[in-house]
């Protein structure tokens, strides 16, 4: 249900903002949509699994949270990120 050090460093390679970037809302939001999506898979086969479903909800509104930031900051940002993960507004 986590992410590989390997496929988290592969995110913030290609969503850092400059080099050793780990802390920018960018790569914050893709690592955290990599674990919604990695929680969202292992629901289509653990149906009442309620413990992780409470940590999957506190994910998607920790993301909502920095999308909520960008969108303030920096709309043209915001917009980028969404595209290129796919992310409903």
């Amino acid at each position: 249900m986590s992410i590989t050090t390997e496929r988290k460093a592969a995110l913030m390679e290609e969503y850092a903002r400059n080099k050793g970037d780990t802390g920018s809302p960018e790569v914050q939001v893709a690592i955290l949509s990599e674990r919604i999506n990695n929680l969202t898979e292992h629901f289509k086969t653990h149906a009442k699994d309620t413990h992780s479903r409470r940590g999957l909800i506190k994910l998607i509104n920790t993301r909502r949270s920095l999308l909520d930031y960008m969108r303030r900051r920096d709309s043209g940002r915001y917009e980028q990120i969404i595209k290129s993960l796919g992310i409903r507004k």
